[in-house]
């Protein structure tokens, strides 16, 4: 398995922080990321935690194996929906398998009436396409509403919250990046 030291660092130059800029966003000082980063001191699972948000991906990332195998198409009963405990939509995954692949496509479902009841911001960038019924994103409390055949894009560091106004469910397509599930 690669080095915890060198993901953190590729990731870290991948998303053009300095340094400085991952210290204001973790709270971990700067000397001390340096030390991450060469190898040259440990690292407590609440330090990787703060470092994986910062860098705005699941901390999980750090100990998943190189996968061998690749796959790039993904047939359609392939196609495994899940949850998270932060919401009520039901995420399925698009995506193959192969090393460092950079984009989460996903097909969202959300249900009648749904509305996101926390905004988020974090590092990356968001594109929704809507397949079915209608969705409300709002970015930085600016309301879109979003009809079939619409879509969105924006950088993911503006505050932005979703809904679904209608009493049936709405679909759209989801690619973000970073990875984030």
């Amino acid at each position: 398995m690669e080095e915890i030291h060198n993901r953190i660092k590729s990731l870290r130059v991948e998303r053009n922080l300095t340094l400085k800029e991952m210290s204001d966003q973790t709270g971990l000082s700067l000397s001390f990321l340096s030390q991450i980063e060469r190898g040259t001191s440990s690292l407590s699972i609440s330090s990787l935690k703060k470092i994986s948000d910062a860098l705005g991906i699941h901390i999980n990332y750090f100990f998943e194996e190189e996968q061998e195998t690749q796959t790039f198409v993904m047939r359609a009963d392939d196609h495994h929906s899940f949850t998270t405990t932060k919401g009520s939509q039901i995420y399925s995954r698009l995506t193959g398998t192969f090393n460092n692949r950079r984009l989460e496509p996903l097909k969202v479902t959300l249900p009648p009436r749904m509305h996101e009841e926390h905004p988020y911001s974090h590092s990356g960038e968001e594109f929704y396409y809507v397949l079915d019924g209608e969705v409300i994103f709002y970015l930085n409390n600016e309301k879109h509403h979003l009809y079939e055949g619409d879509t969105i894009h924006f950088p993911s560091s503006l505050i932005h919250q979703w809904e679904n106004p209608l009493e049936t469910e709405s679909s759209v397509l989801s690619i973000v990046t970073p990875i984030i599930f």
